[in-house]
């Protein structure tokens, strides 16, 4: 659809551009990665004129203040590629909001504007002052989309509603990794995944008590490869309702979740392999595990754990 399309299409939601509610002194940076090529965009501090930033080395740094409000527009994305991309960082504590489309689209999006691979790769990567998240409306994702996109922002309690139901190889791929004040997620819609589509997507949220629901039935090549490895603080998993596994689909995928107390796998057809690998290694030492009647798991780890 093209832009001329977009503004005649009043039933259509407008999203804000991407936009920062700075909530501490300090500076906002926009970073070029290792390797990457250059990606200007333009920002308006407290609705002010647009000014063109590039990302640098060291980092095109903005200084912004408690109260001050920027929005980011553009007309390139922040990636193209992996491992090439530009990312924020910040000296001060702020708050995401609008879409980000806004980088490719200019000023006014839609949520329906096509992603491409990698375009958020690593767009927040370790940004410890990013208190929330902007929307991420798009239903159909693009290889690697999202990779990375929050890994390390430790001060994310809370993240906004998920809606894809169309995916690509890695378009989730170590999302929220490492993010270990994240207490909750919300539903992953999509019921055919694709390969490591949310491989390692929740690795190392330490404060994740609530699982999102997953109901997908078809799986792929490590679809759920160590997607909550390490959630030491989640108590049941979600349930699991594909009859028939993959190879490495649930490998690692609940591994050193010591608490994790409640299982419910119905699949009738474990024998992919390495379905199961390692998936429930320590785990606690007592729980419940549900699966479907006549079907035999190994014990252990990589099965129906002791206890």
């Amino acid at each position: 659809m093209t832009k001329e399309n977009y503004e005649v299409n009043y039933n259509q939601k407008k999203y804000e551009p991407l936009t920062f509610s700075i909530l501490s002194n300090g500076n906002i940076g926009w970073k070029i990665g290792s390797g990457s090529t250059a990606r200007t965009i333009q920002y308006s501090k407290n609705g002010g004129a647009w000014t063109s930033i590039t990302s640098t080395t060291g980092g095109t740094t903005i200084s912004v203040a408690t109260g001050d409000k920027l929005r980011f527009k553009g007309d390139t994305w922040p990636g193209s590629a992996y491992n090439n991309y530009s990312q924020f960082t910040s000296t001060c504590t702020f708050a995401a909001s609008g879409n980000p489309g806004s980088l490719k689209y200019g000023e006014i999006t839609y949520g329906d504007e096509p992603l491409a691979s990698y375009c958020y790769y690593r767009m927040f990567d370790s940004c410890t002052g990013l208190t929330s998240v902007p929307e991420l409306p798009a239903t159909t994702l693009a290889q690697g989309c999202y990779r990375c996109m929050f890994s390390g922002c430790t001060s994310l309690t809370s993240i906004p509603e998920l809606p894809a139901t169309t995916l690509a190889k890695w378009c989730y791929g170590e999302m929220f990794n490492g993010c270990t004040s994240l207490t909750s997620a919300p539903a992953l819609p999509a019921t055919t995944l694709v390969d490591m589509c949310y491989a390692n997507m929740f690795l190392g949220c330490t404060s994740l008590t609530s699982a999102p629901a997953l109901p997908a039935t078809t799986l792929a090549n490590s679809c759920y490869i160590n997607m909550f490895n390490g959630c030491t603080s989640l108590t049941s998993a979600p349930a699991l309702p594909a009859t028939t596994l993959a190879d490495n689909c649930y490998n690692s995928m609940f591994r050193h979740c010591t608490s994790l107390n409640y299982v419910k796998c119905l699949a009738t057809d474990i024998s992919a392999s390495s379905a199961l690998s390692n998936w429930l290694e320590n785990v606690s030492s007592t729980g419940t595990f549900y699966k479907k009647a006549g079907v035999t798991y190994p014990s252990g780890t990589s099965g129906i754990p002791s206890g």
